[in-house]
């Protein structure tokens, strides 16, 4: 029995280790991500050691976990992570180092262990990237968007601009037409939107694949902006024409239709807020999709003879027979037309979107390059296809009254990185020139 044990023991497994992060670089303030897993055992040594040169730097072990986190996956398998990086180990230097991994589990009743030991590469960088403002005189409005020109170095390093808890990211200049770009020199479009606060932090970022940051100050001015107050009056007409074949089309709301008052309120409710909100998330992520380059030129074009029937970040209340019954923001332009109009694209760009889209009825997405997009909802027709290049002016539908809309209309929207900014300084051809084309211009002597 005693030597059938010590062969199934030296049959058994050492643990399985598996680093999950760092994968190869080490920053200032980074993460040690292990799971060690252990079938049918018990671990009896780990011990994590980073060494660089003649420096043995203890990590981790069972007897002294120092700031380790521990977290138990299931019966067999644990996780262990902390910060590692030159904040919490001011001794490393930059350069090459290499992890360290050992863990052991008895076998044969504690009278034998098993060793795994494993080993990983690393480069440890400390320098953040370098950032510089290279444009001059930027004015947001409430609401809006602005354009900044910047160097970043190295130039491989993401970068753009935060305002509060909002990335903007910045693309090659090149990309902009900018004379004599090099590598080094982007730009970034940015926004205050509706709902940020005025004192909302603005600042320049980069970093890098080992997570070291860099920030640069931006010389800038916030303008306030006075946006609409509306109370909108929902009737069972408009309700019963425009909510079933809403719902019909987005099973997900699972509401059990029926031309009740209740029933009514509930399923606006619905789709006023909840489906508005998924559509709004749709729209985000198309912006994934952005071109690294900018597409369109000059101002973009606001519908033929079109009135503005609705503005930018409306705050509208809903009322039902009297009673208040949900609050939203209008966050677009309608312009008011005769039926079934020709709705031409505002500028160049390429179609993301060409299809239903819950509140919006039939919808098109443009994408114009580097963040920026603008969304034509309510479509009675669409006629272009996702991938499509469209030229200003060029039709892409007909107006209508698909999706929550009252009557015919354009509903028009201007976006960056998917979020609703104000249409007015896009068609706009003195804010075109001033706060876009004059930096790309003076960038190009830089």
């Amino acid at each position: 029995m005693v030597t059938a044990a010590y062969v199934w023991s030296s049959r058994v497994k050492g643990p399985s280790i598996e680093i999950l992060q760092p994968q190869h670089l080490v920053g200032m303030e980074s993460s040690l991500d292990v799971t060690i897993e252990t079938p049918r055992g018990t671990l009896s040594v780990v011990d994590m050691v980073l060494e660089q040169g003649d420096l043995q730097l203890p990590l981790f072990s069972l007897v002294a976990p120092q700031d380790a986190k521990i977290s138990q996956l299931g019966t067999d398998r644990v996780r262990i992570q902390r910060s590692i990086g030159k904040n919490s180990s001011p001794q490393l230097k930059a350069g090459s180092a290499r992890l360290l991994i050992t863990a052991e589990r008895s076998a044969l009743f504690g009278f034998r262990s098993v060793e795994t030991v494993i080993e990983r590469d690393l480069e440890l960088q400390f320098e953040p990237p370098r950032l510089s403002v290279v444009s001059t005189h930027h004015f947001i409005t409430h609401g809006g968007a602005e354009m900044i020109v910047y160097r970043v170095d190295p130039p491989d390093v993401m970068s753009g601009v935060k305002v509060g808890d909002v990335v903007y990211p910045g693309y090659p200049a090149a990309g902009a037409d900018v004379d004599n770009a090099d590598p080094t020199l982007k730009v970034a479009l940015f926004a205050l939107l509706h709902d940020q606060d005025l004192k909302t932090p603005i600042e320049l970022f980069a970093e890098d694949k080992a997570l070291n940051q860099g920030q640069a100050s931006i010389d800038y001015r916030v303008f306030s902006r006075e946006f609409s107050r509306s109370r909108i009056n929902i009737t069972d007409v408009f309700i019963d024409r425009v909510i079933p074949p809403i719902l019909k089309r987005s099973p997900g709301l699972d509401v059990n239709w029926r031309p009740d008052d209740k029933i009514r309120v509930s399923a606006f409710q619905r789709v006023n807020a909840d489906l508005r909100e998924i559509n709004a998330s749709t729209v985000l992520a198309l912006a994934d999709q952005t071109a690294p380059e900018i597409l369109w030129q000059g101002a973009f074009q606001q519908l033929s003879n079109s009135q503005v029937e609705s503005k930018f970040a409306d705050q509208r209340t809903y009322y039902y027979k009297g009673n208040e019954i949900d609050r939203q923001v209008h966050l677009g332009f309608d312009l008011a037309v005769t039926a079934a109009v020709q709705v031409s694209a505002a500028n160049r760009g390429r179609v993301l979107h060409a299809d239903y889209l819950g509140i919006y009825g039939n919808c098109v997405v443009l994408d114009h390059g580097m963040g920026l997009q603008s969304l034509y909802a309510h479509l009675s027709s669409v006629s272009v296809q996702p991938g499509e290049l469209v030229e200003r002016g060029q039709m892409i539908g007909r107006s209508g009254m698909t999706g929550l809309a009252g009557g015919d209309h354009l509903h028009f929207s201007m976006l960056l990185q998917g979020r609703p900014i104000s249409s007015l300084e896009w068609w706009d051809s003195h804010w075109i020139q001033d706060r876009v084309v004059r930096k790309l211009n003076n960038a190009g002597g830089t």
